[in-house]
């Protein structure tokens, strides 16, 4: 009996601290059950849990070491070995604050004195006349990097397996907070906050576990673009500069942007409304909708309407950098036809020529701007994971 308890005892042991990791990480099988609640739970009470198999071995451990034969001792020995060593790895190497840190050294200098290649991709967030571009590859490592944008505190976050760039405030009921990476829930990064422990999902901004669970953070307008066309909208813009402790972990994400990683997690799939397709989501008074990135490559341009605001969709020739622009105006609704030649627009009831970006260069609208709408490029498995009541625009 007492054999039975300690091999009982042990075996619950090394698959708490197991679980409690697995539940939260890229491991196969993992990330597509909706297990966050079991996982929470686990992470919240693991020094209890751990203290019920310490119950359940303590004397039958005892009895073993004194009474048993010696191969019997050198067998729990062993075990107890390899609880050690699981326990180490699964709570000082696999857990995701262990493996993805925050830059060391934080350098963010003006346009006019960087070199970053202007092709590169970025987020890009402007607030109150203070413009800053964060490279997808050097946020994409780690996942957050908070900031202070025109005296707005913010967290600009990014998950590289769903291809997801949000910004968000990092006041929380009028309080500012801090937030660690925690692991990841249905392949999107979750992060914990300092004050409640609650658990948040990277895309949506939302709690899914804990005291503020169904919570949604608020959530600052970004855009995902090349470097250079954030520069012709924002000259003066502030740009992050990779810190020089990671190299290493940049160099693994060289070639994020071009969709030349070979990792399973991070590759594209080149065909359309794949789980790894490209889509570009808009989400309009809780009316989600995805464009397949193929279709707005080929096209260039897209009109569409959703929830009664009409959509204008280009990409420039590139196709590194997208627009989704709201199609009122002054003069009203308006409809556009594209100029591949010369990559501009021209409306319908003016005629005047307008930047794929949205800005009118010449006619009788000229200086007027379409106002941007916030869209996000993303994976397709991310999209519709999280907006399950999504169109598809086909």
């Amino acid at each position: 009996m007492k054999g039975w308890l300690l091999t009982i005892g042990l075996i619950y042991l090394i698959a708490i601290e197991i679980l409690r990791v697995y539940f939260i990480m890229p491991f196969p099988g993992s990330q597509h059950a909706n297990t966050i609640a079991v996982a929470y739970f686990i992470d919240r009470n693991i020094w209890w849990l751990r203290l019920v198999g310490f119950a359940i071995i303590i004397l039958p451990l005892i009895s073993v070491l004194k009474n048993s034969k010696t191969w019997k001792k050198v067998v729990v020995v062993l075990v107890l070995v390899l609880y050690g060593f699981v326990t180490y790895q699964f709570n000082f190497k696999f857990l995701a604050d262990k493996m993805f840190y925050q830059p060391k050294n934080k350098l963010l200098i003006n346009a006019a004195s960087d070199t970053t290649n202007r092709n590169k991709l970025i987020v890009g967030v402007a607030i109150n006349g203070e413009a800053k571009a964060y490279p997808l590859e050097i946020i994409g490592y780690h996942h957050q990097v908070r900031d202070t944008i025109g005296g707005e505190p913010v967290m600009i976050t990014y998950c590289t397996v769903c291809r997801t760039g949000r910004a968000y405030s990092l006041y929380l009921n009028g309080k500012l907070q801090s937030f660690r990476l925690v692991g990841m829930d249905h392949f999107n990064a979750m992060f914990e906050d300092e004050a409640t422990k609650s658990w948040w999902r990277q895309e949506s901004g939302t709690s899914i576990a804990g005291p503020l669970k169904g919570t949604v953070l608020n959530e600052i307008p970004s855009s995902q673009m090349a470097l250079g066309d954030w520069l012709a909208l924002h000259p003066n813009s502030y740009v992050l500069q990779p810190d020089s402790n990671f190299k290493k972990e940049y160099a693994d994400l060289k070639g994020y942007d071009e969709d030349t990683l070979k990792s399973s997690l991070e590759k594209r799939d080149s065909a359309s409304w794949k789980l790894k397709s490209w889509v570009i989501g808009v989400n309009i008074n809780n009316h989600a909708k995805a464009y397949d990135w193929n279709i707005l490559a080929g096209k260039k341009m897209l009109e569409d309407s959703v929830t009664n605001m009409p959509l204008l969709l280009t990409m420039k020739k590139d196709e590194r950098t997208f627009y989704v622009l709201d199609r009122n105006t002054t003069n009203g609704v308006l409809h556009f036809s594209y100029d591949s030649a010369l990559q501009i627009l021209h409306d319908d009831k003016t005629n005047s020529a307008w930047n794929i970006n949205g800005i009118c260069i010449d006619g009788i609208m000229k200086g007027s701007q379409l106002k941007p709408v916030q869209s996000y490029q993303e994976f397709w498995h991310s999209w519709k994971e999280f907006h399950p009541d999504t169109e598809k625009f086909e």
